[in-house]
């Protein structure tokens, strides 16, 4: 087994109990969505939910609110949903910045006391943080797949092979992008709880600008740099294809953070 090959599979062991737990809460999370779907199905009660959302929500989800409140729209919810979105990010920022973690721990320097080049470090923790993001998108997949066969006849409405693939892609390039950023900014400082939080403070910002651009037109050509500008799963819920141009942003966010983490990574003085 190579050098790149044990560190890898040390980074997936020290994650693999977080990793675990969430995988079963986000399966979890997506039968009991279709639990509660099924049961608003049966009673026929959309339109009284409906009723319920706040004017300043229906404004914002636009054209895609009717399929929304809908027992397709209610089973995808869990791809979208800001607290679901927001703990698959957060987990994203602790994997990418790894590297700080093992320069503030010294485990680099036995790392590094080895023959590996510096570059395999970045390399390590992009391979880690993909691994990860597709196993527990694969995890949302399987429990709505399984929650669907389960709980709910086929009759009744189900959302598209199509639909659930396209809104785990979209939103593992969305983890994929809050990855390239964490690493970046990881690669260049010195401790893991400083570009933690600059990093989930970037986010926040940023989701936030992207809100306000939506519903505030002298903010919405400067909530083009925000990336969760260029994730749409209203429009997938409207029956549209994957935006080309939206995941090529989401992928060139990504590639211009990897980038700079291999440059800064390789320009820093690893003591702590």
């Amino acid at each position: 087994m190579t050098g790149f090959a044990r560190l890898l599979l040390h980074s997936l062991k020290r994650a693999r109990t977080l990793l675990v737990a969430m995988a079963v809460l986000l399966a979890g999370f997506q039968a009991l969505l279709i639990s509660y779907a099924n049961s608003i199905r049966i009673s026929n009660t959309f339109d009284q939910m409906s009723a319920t959302v706040p004017p300043f929500l229906r404004e914002l989800m636009g054209p895609s609110f009717a399929t929304m409140m809908s027992f397709r729209g209610i089973v995808c919810v869990g791809y979208f949903h800001p607290v679901v979105m927001g703990s698959l990010i957060a987990l994203t920022i602790a994997l990418a910045t790894t590297p700080a973690a093992e320069i503030e721990s010294g485990f680099m320097d036995l790392i590094l006391a080895r023959p590996l080049a510096r570059h395999w470090i970045v390399t390590r923790t992009i391979v880690l943080t993909a691994l990860c993001a597709s196993l527990l998108l694969g995890a949302m997949m399987c429990g709505t797949w399984i929650g669907l066969k389960m709980l709910v006849p086929s009759d009744a409405g189900w959302p598209s092979s199509d639909l659930i693939r396209s809104l785990a892609i979209n939103l593992g390039l969305l983890m994929l992008c809050w990855s390239g950023i964490a690493m970046a900014i990881g690669c260049a400082s010195k401790r893991r709880g400083v570009a933690g939080g600059l990093t989930g403070m970037l986010a926040l910002t940023t989701f936030l600008l992207d809100y306000l651009g939506r519903v505030w037109k002298p903010l919405e050509q400067a909530a083009r740099v925000s990336p969760f500008r260029y994730y749409a799963p209203f429009d997938l819920l409207l029956g549209r294809r994957l935006p080309t141009g939206d995941l090529l942003m989401l992928a060139s966010f990504a590639a211009v953070g990897f980038a700079l983490a291999y440059v800064f990574f390789s320009r820093r003085d690893i003591s702590h």
